[in-house]
């Protein structure tokens, strides 16, 4: 029962903190309303309307036992504020009204009814009450002020309740804005920083607020050291290591042996590692950089174009209508340009097509080669992984960089890489996903 009742709890936190404000304010309203409504003005109408039958008691009995004349009936009714009047039309032809708001209006009716000879009660309005009362072939009409028989103005209470209960439910709504404006300020803090955006944000609110914030803060400084540290530890062994690299292919080239293309082979392959390296520090630089407002298939399509050297090998396929977003130029053509160089080194034919889905854009690179294991797909997603049983390395070199080069770029854009078996051609699909609303 709790499951299927939290299905339809507001989710947010602004909306759960309204319902806790409004259902105390809404379940005391309808208190109030049960227990002083119901009780204390049925009460008291019950009181009134009792007064009233007595007085009606002792006119009905002058009226129909003949103890005194019509002006004895006429001066005690003024005195008692009740008008009589004679009534010759038939008992049936009595109007009896009373509107389905009128909430006393039972009451009254019950207990008038209670009095012997009373036949007819009529509540046209909120200020005169119309009984008939009869006995034998005699009828009378009398009438009397409404504010006699219940209390006046019992919906007040509830006009009151609902005006100053709004207003401050109102105020109350004010202040849970602005005590809830730091927490949503330090939600789009960090969900800026994890798209790698470092927005300005100072702490603010509640002390549980600032210490959270605080936190984050901290939290976020010692990230970016660390990302820092990485990518400059990285790139210095990197570039270090060009210049002994460059020395032993300037030394190869003058030397005159038999081993000379194997060592030459090694030499290249480790430049190649460097490159990479070099790559993957330009990548985690080019996270922060800005963003810019492009068609993305035209950039999809300009990559395919400056890499297809073998139309027959590459195609794409165009979604019909553009789709300009925000997005980091460098990062995404990097991106794009190392799935399209995995698939051309492992496969034959490459495609690569794009759709909308929910709210990402989704680019799908699909290739006919080997492909990799469904149990491998995580450990393909890791820096420095080689998938040699799945991905044949003599078709190339890498470290290991490129699909999660790709997966940090993706993560960067509000999106993902994911990576599954190709139902067009057979062997590898990279899903490369980007966030819409980023």
């Amino acid at each position: 029962m709790f499951q299927l009742f939290k299905r339809y709890l507001p989710k947010g936190l602004y909306g759960r903190a309204a319902l806790i404000l409004l259902l105390p304010i809404i379940l005391l309203q309808l208190t109030v309303s049960v227990v002083f409504v119901q009780r204390h003005f049925e009460g008291v109408t019950e009181q009134l309307a009792r007064g009233i039958t007595n007085e009606i008691g002792l006119i009905s009995d002058m009226l129909f036992s003949k103890k005194g004349t019509f002006q004895d009936v006429e001066t005690l009714s003024k005195a008692l504020e009740i008008s009589v009047e004679t009534y010759p039309e038939s008992l049936n032809a009595f109007e009896q009204t009373r509107r389905f708001f009128d909430l006393t209006g039972f009451i009254v009716e019950r207990e008038l009814f209670l009095q012997k000879g009373v036949v007819g009660v009529d509540l046209p309005d909120d200020y005169r009450v119309r009984i008939l009362i009869a006995r034998g072939d005699e009828a009378f009409v009398l009438g009397f002020s409404r504010e006699r028989v219940s209390a006046s103005n019992p919906h007040q209470l509830i006009v009151n309740m609902l005006i100053f209960g709004a207003l401050f439910t109102l105020i109350a709504f004010v202040y849970l804005r602005n005590q809830l404006r730091p927490i949503r300020r330090l939600a789009n803090a960090a969900e800026s920083f994890g798209l790698g955006r470092s927005v300005e944000y100072k702490p603010s609110g509640a002390v549980e607020v600032r210490a959270a914030g605080r936190a984050f803060l901290d939290m976020r400084g010692r990230i970016e050291r660390h990302i820092e540290q990485r990518t400059l530890l990285l790139s210095g062994i990197s570039h270090d290591l060009r210049t002994p690299l460059t020395r032993l292919r300037l030394g190869l080239a003058m030397l005159e042996h038999e081993d000379k293309d194997a060592l030459e082979h090694d030499v290249t392959e480790m430049q190649a590692l460097i490159d990479e390296f070099l790559s993957f520090t330009r990548g985690q630089a080019e996270v922060q950089a800005h963003r810019e407002r492009l068609d993305i298939w035209q950039v999809v399509e300009d990559v395919v174009r400056q890499a297809n050297f073998e139309p027959d090998r590459l195609t794409f396929v165009s979604p019909d209508a553009p789709l300009i977003m925000d997005i980091r130029l460098l990062s995404i053509r990097r991106a794009i340009d190392n799935l399209v160089s995995n698939g051309l080194r492992y496969a034959n034919h490459v495609r690569i097509s794009g759709n909308i889905k929910q709210s990402t854009v989704q680019i799908h690179v699909d290739d006919d080669g080997p492909g990799i294991p469904e149990d491998k797909i995580a450990e393909a997603l890791k820096p420095f992984a080689r998938l040699d049983a799945s991905r044949n390395q003599n078709f190339g070199t890498g470290a290991g960089l490129g699909l999660p080069i790709v997966a940090d770029i993706a993560h960067a854009h509000g999106g993902q890489l994911a990576l599954s078996r190709s139902e067009t051609l057979g062997g590898l699909r990279a899903t490369f996903s980007l966030g819409l609303k980023k």
